[in-house]
């Protein structure tokens, strides 16, 4: 709105990917400091008990009950007005990464408005796993088609790009495709978000890989690993709006939280990290920089099946982990909450790190 605004009237100060990115940085960290507190006043006045605390959790987390939750709103707000204001319009690349934002938002928030209202403790209190898959479903398709429809014409339609130079066209498989991408993006995510502050710090470094990514999409010849889409460049804004939101919840979501994210925030988030990735063509580098957070949905999936499977061949199911996700199985092996977070971080550094190595030189 503002870059397009003074472009339109010749000034150029705006101009630059980077003068919006650091514009939505600096307004989206602002809205969180000011207005963190009397949100969290305000989410404890309405929701009273506050989030309910699973029976599938450790005990150490009993201590948590009370906790507001959906801090995820506030960061929402920041990423969209942070975003629509320094971004340009005109482009759809940052439109489809604010819808995906919007719509894993919404989807979130039904499911922690429901655990919210119920106060139950069960796993399942939240929407049932059928309109999830059903939701996310719809929401992939509509992204995927936008997605192929911002790609340059000398990119084949509904097509996988690999950090290799080479190009896979999917044809109807892109859809399937994209629904591992976004979807997995958003459970991944939002199974993360168990420990406080463990979801921001292991999603700060994906940002920094995703914005190294759309410099090099932007910019001709800075990597070879890296197509040039022209309209990328308006994910600057969004990219920058989200790394300030996510800084300023950090700051009241820090052991011991004031407030949790909730659904709204970690599927809206993993959501919009998914879909970013496709726009820029770099979901195979998304997904090393992630590389922490899909062990975390990983350990969740096998333990599931691994229960399952052996309930039926045994007729005693056994589990792999003490507790899943990863990060409930070492609470339970007596790793303080946040040593757990920060070696957690810690390897999603390294793993950011060998994303970036790929991204230049593979």
């Amino acid at each position: 709105m503002l870059t397009d605004y003074f472009l339109s009237h010749g000034i150029t100060f705006f101009a630059s990917g980077w003068m919006q990115f650091a514009c939505a940085f600096a307004l989206s960290f602002l809205i969180m400091a000011i207005f963190g507190k009397s949100f969290i006043a305000l989410m404890h006045n309405w929701q009273k008990q506050g989030q309910p605390i699973s029976e599938n959790l450790p005990e150490a987390h009993r201590k948590k009950a009370g906790t507001p939750t959906m801090g995820g709103i506030l960061i929402l707000f920041a990423i969209f007005v942070s975003a629509i204001l320094f971004m340009p319009l005109h482009n759809s690349a940052g439109w489809v990464a604010l819808l995906a934002l919007a719509m894993f938002g919404m989807l979130g928030f039904m499911d922690d408005y429901k655990k919210v209202k119920s106060q139950s403790k069960k796993a399942s209190n939240g929407l049932s796993p059928a309109f999830r898959l059903i939701a996310e479903g719809v929401f992939v398709v509509m992204l995927a088609y936008l997605i192929n429809k911002t790609m340059p014409s000398y990119i084949p339609g509904l097509s996988l790009a690999i950090p290799f130079g080479i190009i896979i066209p999917l044809g109807i498989f892109y859809y399937v495709f994209a629904y591992f991408v976004i979807c997995g993006s958003a459970n991944a995510t939002n199974i993360t978000d168990g420990l406080d502050g463990m979801l921001s710090k292991l999603y700060l470094p994906v940002l920094i890989v995703l914005t190294v990514a759309l410099y090099g999409a932007t910019r001709i010849g800075f990597m070879d690993t890296v197509m040039f889409l022209p309209s990328a460049s308006a994910l600057y804004a969004p990219l920058g709006a989200a790394f300030g939101a996510v800084i300023g919840f950090l700051w009241f979501n820090s052991k011991p939280a004031a407030i949790f994210m909730g659904d709204v925030g970690s599927l809206a988030l993993g959501g919009f990290m998914g879909t970013v990735a496709m726009l820029l063509k770099s979901e195979i580098v998304m997904a090393i920089s992630a590389g922490m957070m899909v062990l975390i949905l990983l350990s969740s999936f096998l333990q599931t099946v691994g229960f399952k499977i052996t309930r039926k061949l045994t007729g005693t199911g056994k589990r792999i982990f003490l507790r899943a996700p990863l990060h409930h199985h070492f609470e339970e092996l007596g790793w303080p909450e946040s040593k757990i977070v920060e070696r957690f971080f810690i390897i999603s550094v390294l793993f950011s790190g060998l994303a970036l190595v790929l991204l230049k030189f593979a």
